[in-house]
């Protein structure tokens, strides 16, 4: 992988090519993993392969995918920085629901990792209500001192106006990818002012990326589907950072060799086609 970061705040570097643990828990990310070992090994992996940047949250299992990465990589090293998600709990039938209880969700990650502190943490909203008394609850934690950075993670860019106009974000964490491009303008507005990107569900998550196109351009680059869409991202904006997440330590060496990945001209034209060809589950 090549050594390829993005400094945020002054003081928060993270490698672009980031690895998200949503797919250590269960199935539908609720429960146990499969193979706890394997997971173990994943996040060993990450570390070995120079990756600083894991994302996670208190609701991925709940509280399962925390509890695995304390097991694999405590005490943490130097560079690694853990960022996670408040906002959302999961019900006992695995639903996902709003959540004010931020400081004891914030308490919580910190005790399921291991740490006094987060480098960073997202307020995840839950709708497209305001969130200013939210977010100003958030940036409390902050000047707390139980977190370092603060982010936003599922909002709308009139939320991300709101809430910039409470406290500075380092980043925001979307819904986007080569084909569910909504997002263009704000990725845009927020690389001027410093601000990184975060795409969720970059390969599609539970509706994996299906597009013609997408092959027919990876065929030609000698890569696979999986990793020209993670290439692509990389080479949108130089503020994106991408999170796949993968239970199997053979597929995240996959990810990871699409950080080396050069698109051409064409194959970005090409690309540019399948907009709006996808569309999430729900």
């Amino acid at each position: 992988m090549k050594d390829d970061t993005l400094t945020l705040a002054d003081d928060l570097v993270l490698t672009r090519m980031g690895y998200g643990a949503m797919q250590l828990a269960g199935p539908g990310v609720f429960g146990p993993p499969r193979d706890r070992a394997e997971a173990v090994r994943v996040l060993r992996t990450v570390v070995d392969l120079g990756i600083t940047h894991i994302d996670t949250s208190e609701a991925y299992g709940p509280v399962v995918t925390n509890e695995i990465i304390r097991e694999a990589l405590h005490p943490y090293p130097a560079d690694l920085r853990l960022v996670s998600k408040i906002g959302a709990r999961r019900g006992a039938d695995g639903s996902w629901n709003r959540s004010d209880d931020l400081r004891e969700q914030l308490l919580d990650n910190l005790a399921q990792l291991g740490v006094d502190v987060l480098d960073a943490v997202n307020l995840r909203a839950m709708s497209e209500e305001p969130i200013g008394e939210l977010f100003a609850a958030t940036v409390a934690l902050q000047k707390e001192g139980l977190v370092r950075h603060v982010g936003l993670s599922n909002v709308t860019a009139a939320q991300v106006a709101e809430a910039r106009e409470i406290a500075p974000i380092v980043f925001v964490q979307n819904l986007y990818n080569v084909a569910h491009r909504t997002d263009d303008a704000l990725i845009d507005s927020l690389a001027a002012g410093g601000i990184g990107y975060v795409p969720f569900f970059p390969l599609g998550g539970f509706t994996p990326l299906q597009s013609d196109t997408l092959a027919r351009v990876a065929a030609s680059l000698g890569a696979s589907p999986q990793q020209t869409a993670l290439a692509w991202l990389l080479q949108r904006s130089p503020n994106v950072l991408v999170i796949p997440g993968t239970s199997a330590v053979a597929h995240l060496h996959e990810n990871v060799a699409a950080a080396d990945l050069e698109l051409p001209a064409e194959a970005l034209a090409q690309l540019d086609t399948i907009q709006g060809s996808w569309s999430p589950a729900h």
